[in-house]
């Protein structure tokens, strides 16, 4: 069974930075490429950043030079260094794999 679990959400003020860690299990993780999706109110699900096997990246153009997608295979865990962050940032922050989402943790830019 698949378990993703996703933690380090929470409030934050404009300017401020956030970590997101996602601990993968049952699946060979350090096999595929693996990202992150966020969610804000109203809106569609949308591709944050994906990082690959290889290592190589991708990212959305609106979290370009302010968000670093890593992984540790050993470790099974994705992460995602948020910094600069934005109100529009605000969102639910999902880890993908293959067809699998996460729970979520829910991130706040807000003053």
């Amino acid at each position: 069974q698949v378990q993703l679990v996703e933690s380090g959400g929470g409030l934050v003020q404009p300017g401020g930075s956030l970590r997101l860690s996602c601990v993968a299990s049952g699946i060979a993780f350090l096999l595929y490429g693996v990202g992150w999706y966020r969610q804000a109110p109203g809106k569609e699900r949308e591709l944050v950043a994906r990082i690959y096997s290889s290592g190589g990246t991708i990212y959305a153009d609106s979290v370009k030079g302010r968000f670093t997608i890593s992984r540790d295979d050993a470790k099974d865990t994705l992460y995602l260094q948020m910094n600069s962050l934005k109100p529009e940032d605000t969102a639910v922050y999902y880890c993908h794999v293959e067809s699998y989402f996460g729970q979520g943790t829910q991130v706040i830019v807000d003053s």
